[in-house]
């Protein structure tokens, strides 16, 4: 609940009111309070926040990198690199659900700053450990603390969307998802950066890199970010949206986009050090693409949700899958006849319709809850209590959402360990993938676009 200052503006000002860092009046929907100063302060939250998730999810990748660095000396085999990059994707989907509850708890900027300063944690247990000789248990429970990175995107898009008015939302919260997931591939152009120049044996110099930036983040976050009295926790919207089908849904197929992304960004240098063991003998060798897909995943994501708002999300996720299965068809006959161009071709091409999808999925699901309160609005409901019902329940799956589809993540790392374990080629995973995403076409097909009277219109 906002509180009153004494000689504060009054409700209707164009001014907020301050109390430290702590703005108890915020209205970002008052065209006068915008124009005047939200939009100024809401900027540079979004500047910070973009910075501090950026550097988040260059953490919580950052064992996608080292595992290049894990040479003969420390007698790890893909197998066991590809648990490595597991453990992290596990740890940082399970973190999500905490940590978009703690902006409303603890402020937008008292988090920011304290989940910032976090992420030094992995980045110097890292440093300490990481040597010839050092226990596989070890590298395992120093992975598994790097997925603390994988828990500010939820933070940091939770804080960013009490910011801005319905209108820039989904302009903001792309932004800020796009350059949070930029974050992949930066590290791995650092970790390439490092190979050329000091080599193999010295990936302690990522983390000489990375650690200043936090720092940075920190800092700037500390003296520029702002809390928000009026971002409150809605426990029973968690619940009751977890009672609805959609939910798992949508659940499902970000599994299918975002946990492609994550889980193709952590594995594919590893993918191909052990797919194409003549191509990429060396390290660098293989971290001179690796970065390629992130990069064009999270460059294309607003893209998917440009496409969704004119022609549907539901028909744009569709095609999407379906493409998604002719690329994943594409990398298996690649892998089949041992062909690397056609390999790239496909992984790229997964990793380009795995960033549409993420924006076009996250399209649908204000859509999903704006079709059902039209629904709720013939059932005698008034139309502003239908759409605070639509925007509350909208929220809480983003966030559910975003965990399980991180948690995709996991599975794809798993997939991949589990085949080259067994049949040593990925070729069992990508099989695993054409069908998974058969599925996700088949189910989005068959829930948003099949003609039926009980289907949702506008999704």
């Amino acid at each position: 609940m906002s509180t009153t200052l004494e000689g504060a503006p009054p409700s209707g000002s164009p001014a907020p009111v301050h109390r430290g860092r702590w703005i108890d009046d915020w209205r970002p929907e008052d065209a006068a309070f915008w124009s005047r100063t939200g939009a100024t302060i809401a900027r540079r939250n979004l500047i910070f926040s973009i910075l501090t998730e950026h550097i988040g999810f260059s953490v919580w990748s950052l064992w996608s990198v080292l595992v290049l660095f894990l040479g003969p000396r420390y007698h790890v085999d893909p197998a066991g690199k590809f648990v490595l990059t597991m453990v992290p994707a596990v740890v940082g989907s399970v973190l999500r659900l905490p940590y978009t509850f703690a902006v409303a708890k603890f402020g937008g900027r008292n988090w920011t700053v304290f989940s910032a300063l976090l992420l030094v944690v992995p980045c110097i247990l890292t440093a300490v450990v990481l040597k010839p000789g050092v226990s596989y248990s070890t590298l395992l429970v120093v992975a598994a603390v790097a997925g603390v990175g994988g828990g500010n995107f939820a933070s940091s898009m939770a804080n960013i969307n009490y910011y801005y008015p319905q209108r820039l939302k989904g302009w903001a919260l792309g932004l800020n998802a796009g350059g949070g997931n930029l974050g992949v591939a930066f590290v791995q152009i650092a970790g390439l950066i490092v190979l050329e120049t000091a080599g193999a044996a010295h990936p302690r110099l990522i983390l000489a890199v990375y650690i200043p930036l936090i720092v940075l983040s920190v800092t700037g976050a500390a003296l520029f970010m702002n809390n928000l009295s009026s971002a409150k926790n809605d426990k029973r919207a968690m619940r009751d949206v977890c009672r609805d089908r959609h939910s798992w849904i949508m659940s499902l197929l970000y599994i299918g986009t975002f946990g492609s992304f994550i889980g193709f960004g952590f594995a594919f240098g590893q993918v191909l050090q052990v797919q194409f063991k003549a191509d990429f003998a060396t390290p660098a060798k293989a971290a001179h693409l690796t970065f390629l897909g992130p990069l064009l995943g999270s460059l294309i994501r607003p893209v998917g949700g440009v496409l969704a708002d004119r022609y549907g999300g539901a028909r744009v996720t569709f095609v999407n899958f379906v493409a998604m299965v002719v690329s994943a068809t594409i990398v298996l006959l690649a892998s089949l006849q041992n062909s690397l161009p056609l390999f790239l071709v496909g992984f790229m091409a997964l990793f380009i319709f795995s960033g549409i999808g993420n924006g076009s999925t996250y399209k649908m699901i204000p859509a999903i809850f704006r079709a059902k309160s039209s629904l709720l609005v013939a059932q005698g409901m008034s139309e502003p209590a239908s759409e605070q019902e639509a925007r509350r329940l909208s929220c809480a799956l983003i966030g559910l959402a975003g965990a399980i589809g991180a948690f995709g993540g996991a599975l794809v790392n798993l997939a991949f360990r589990q085949s080259f374990l067994t049949y040593k080629s990925g070729n069992a995973a990508y099989i695993a993938f054409i069908a998974f995403y058969t599925v996700c076409f088949i189910v989005t097909w068959f829930v948003y676009l099949r003609p039926s009277p009980k289907r949702l219109e506008g999704v």
